[in-house]
């Protein structure tokens, strides 16, 4: 978040301290406005990603028009800004209308920083999203990504799927290993779709609780459980009219999976704690690395909702498959952490390619990635050698005494067991005795 451009306007002076001391560390610049008159005239000038806009500014008036009349306003002077909205009141029907009405998200006061910084970074990420997306329009509907690089036959085949489900409502299955890119198509699939102007929505399912399972999706009214202190929109009513993306969709327990199924074969929710029904109209795009039929075998995944996520389904190859890729990708990694860490006019020798095109990348593109800036940092060099990469062979690994902190040695455990099954985190997790919930946030904290 640190190339932001946030504008926030609010008519209380103590608001605006607070947020610019939490947030001019974070930004590139950061602006106040007391009075949401001069709004305007300062998208005039200056060019924003995220609004922070109070929904009322005259005292005694807490209907939200306002606050829906500026955002109105900002949307039709530039669709590509996120804006989120700054309330008192904790009115769920009223952050709902603002919502619909374009606003990326909405924040309660009293705010928690940590829920703000995180909310403030999702609308950051979603504006640079939206003017890809415009761009790219813009310019050409049917032309790809600049993230999603490869000209191989495997890859082809799937850039080519991609464009026929796009245009389509059809629900979405992304499978493949880890690291292979299943956002990236992911959001290319929403970047080329007919909803390409609304949200898209991502919840990382593997990283969800039971307990919150509910809340986090379906949203809850003030009072339902112990935290809940004010009214929440969940993640599928904050998707309505664009796309919802679940990744890591097989890691869901067979309750979690019996509840999420019940709303998308109805299309209405109801949230936690409350009566009343809600509607939604949204694109299902879902991923995962297990072996879902092979779940659904072992009664561990509901076969009625595979068919109900899977109309069409997806299968990224790895990039052991695509080998004729690794060039093209080693180039675009190579430019982006260049730049980033400027270190211009690096490039690579042969020897370092034949290096990297006979390497087996268990950890896919990902591993590549980090592999390239890694090379990048410590490179004191142009031109980066085979020396420059450094990767351990399988048979290594097994004789290797571990060493280290323990963490070390739980990483190198872990990284082992998936290369052994493969990127079958059930069989990991099987491997080495622990759930898959425990599985998935060791994977999340090593970066594996």
């Amino acid at each position: 978040m640190k190339d932001a451009n946030i504008l926030i306007v609010d008519d209380n002076k103590s608001i605006l301290s607070a947020l610019e001391l939490l947030l001019t560390p974070l930004c590139k610049h950061l602006k106040c406005l007391s009075n949401p008159n001069a709004l305007l005239s300062e998208l005039q000038n200056s060019t924003y990603d995220v609004i922070l806009l109070d929904m009322n500014f005259k005292a005694g008036i807490n209907n939200g028009n306002e606050g829906i009349f500026w955002l109105n306003q900002i949307i039709n002077f530039d669709s590509g800004i996120s804006v989120v909205m700054i309330t008192a009141y904790g009115d769920v029907e009223l952050a709902v209308k603002a919502v619909r009405a374009g606003a990326t998200d909405f924040i309660l006061k009293p705010w928690e920083n940590e829920k703000m910084i995180a909310t403030v970074k999702t609308a950051w990420k979603l504006s640079q999203s939206k003017r890809s997306a415009q761009n790219s329009h813009s310019i050409e509907t049917n032309s790809c990504s600049p993230d999603l690089i490869g000209s191989s036959p495997s890859w082809e085949r799937v850039m080519a799927l991609i464009k026929k489900v796009a245009i389509t409502n059809a629900n979405v299955l992304i499978t493949g290993e880890n690291g292979t890119g299943k956002e990236l198509v992911a959001k290319e699939i929403h970047r080329l779709s007919y909803r390409s102007k609304k949200v898209m929505v991502s919840v990382d399912m593997g990283s969800l609780s039971e307990n919150l399972f509910e809340s986090e999706l379906f949203g809850h009214k003030k009072g339902a459980f112990t935290d809940a202190q004010s009214d929440r929109v969940g993640k599928i009513e904050a998707a309505n009219h664009g796309t919802l993306f679940l990744d890591e969709i097989g890691n869901l327990s067979p309750a979690m999976q019996a509840k999420l199924l019940s709303v998308l074969q109805s299309r209405v929710l109801t949230r936690v704690g409350d009566n009343q029904l809600f509607e939604v109209d949204i694109r299902l795009i879902c991923a995962t690395n297990s072996q879902l039929e092979k779940m659904v075998k072992q009664g561990s995944f509901r076969e009625d909702l595979l068919y109900r996520i899977n109309t069409i389904q997806i299968e990224l190859p790895p990039l052991r498959e695509r080998i004729e890729d690794i060039p093209k990708l080693v180039d675009f990694f190579i430019k982006k952490y260049a730049n980033k860490y400027d270190k211009k006019d690096l490039k690579l020798d042969h020897q370092a390619l034949v290096k990297l095109k006979t390497y087996h990348w268990p950890g896919n593109v990902r591993e590549l990635q980090h592999a390239i800036e890694k090379a990048v940092i410590l490179s004191d060099h142009i031109l980066l050698s085979a020396s420059d990469f450094s990767f351990k062979t399988e048979e290594a690994e097994r004789s290797e005494t571990f060493g280290g902190t323990l963490e070390d040695m739980e990483r190198q455990l872990i990284k082992a067991a998936i290369e052994k099954q493969k990127g079958n985190l059930s069989a990991v997790s099987s491997q080495l005795g622990v759930s898959r919930q425990t599985l998935y946030n060791k994977i999340k904290k090593y970066d594996l």
